[in-house]
């Protein structure tokens, strides 16, 4: 059984809760070093509003920053993601099974409804269709 560390989970899934910060994260999965200022160039905020998700994102362990002269630039660390997806794959095998055995269930009901007759009921015989309760359409005022 794995065990996982709630305050990690926490703090990834959290870093991953907004969507600012996936579209950084998606930036960061197509090349391996990328320059704070070029992350910020397709958000229409602040360098330091960027700089804040980024301070999230290095707080969950998602990125690592490195100073190289005048450059700050931020590589994507995977490794919180592989446990959170650890994690979500646990769920998603029990919801698996979970359904496998409803259906598997629904094919082998016994109670399964049958087939309707071709003949009427009774009483479908002295029921008679009630007429429209309304008129044919009129002019529309609102036009």
């Amino acid at each position: 059984m794995v065990y996982y560390q709630p305050a990690a989970l926490d703090r990834t899934f959290a870093a991953l809760a907004d969507p600012t910060r996936r579209a950084l994260v998606a930036q960061l999965s197509e090349r391996e070093s990328v320059s704070v200022s070029e992350l910020a160039k397709p958000f229409p905020m602040s360098l330091p509003a960027v700089m804040k998700h980024l301070d999230v994102l290095s707080d969950a362990g998602l990125i690592t920053r490195e100073k190289i002269g005048r450059t700050v630039a931020c590589r994507l660390r995977a490794e919180p993601m592989r446990e959170a997806n650890e994690w979500l794959e646990r769920y998603q095998r029990f919801w698996s099974e979970s359904l496998d055995r409803l259906a598997a269930y629904l094919e082998d009901d016994p109670c399964k409804p049958t087939q309707p007759s071709s003949q009427a009921s009774p009483s479908a015989a002295a029921s008679k269709p009630h007429p429209s309760g309304s008129t044919a359409r009129g002019p529309n005022p609102r036009k």
